[in-house]
């Protein structure tokens, strides 16, 4: 089905946006250099070195690493947020976060750690 040159990861480029709609589900490690938005399922590792943004009937069981994220759904890992981390009032949170700056909503669940400045 594949040519043998043609049969390769295709891997996001600086500027573009991956997203993963509701109702799909990715197994595995997932990186990026482009933005990410994710409203399904991820189980594994995801990591982007530019923006992240969960969407709330995202379920994520996997370690975050991000330059900024926007946490709307459910989280079940550890957060890494090299800038920004927003948790809106529907997010739910189990793991431990290290982040600069951390925006947390009224109603937001987070169950672990939490450090600034980037130092656990």
């Amino acid at each position: 089905m594949f040519k043998k040159s043609e049969h390769h990861m295709a891997h996001a480029q600086a500027g573009s946006e991956t997203i993963i709609a509701q109702g799909v589900k990715v197994e595995g490690d997932f990186k990026s250099n482009g933005d990410i938005a994710i409203d399904g399922e991820l189980n594994g590792s995801l990591a982007t070195v530019a923006s992240l943004h969960i969407g709330e009937s995202a379920v994520i069981h996997a370690e975050v690493s991000a330059k900024n994220a926007v946490i709307a759904g459910v989280i079940v890992g550890n957060i890494h947020v090299e800038d920004g981390l927003q948790l809106h009032a529907s997010s739910n949170v189990t793991g431990d976060i290290v982040t600069s700056r951390l925006s947390i909503a009224e109603g937001a669940v987070v169950n672990g750690r939490i450090s600034m400045n980037g130092k656990e």
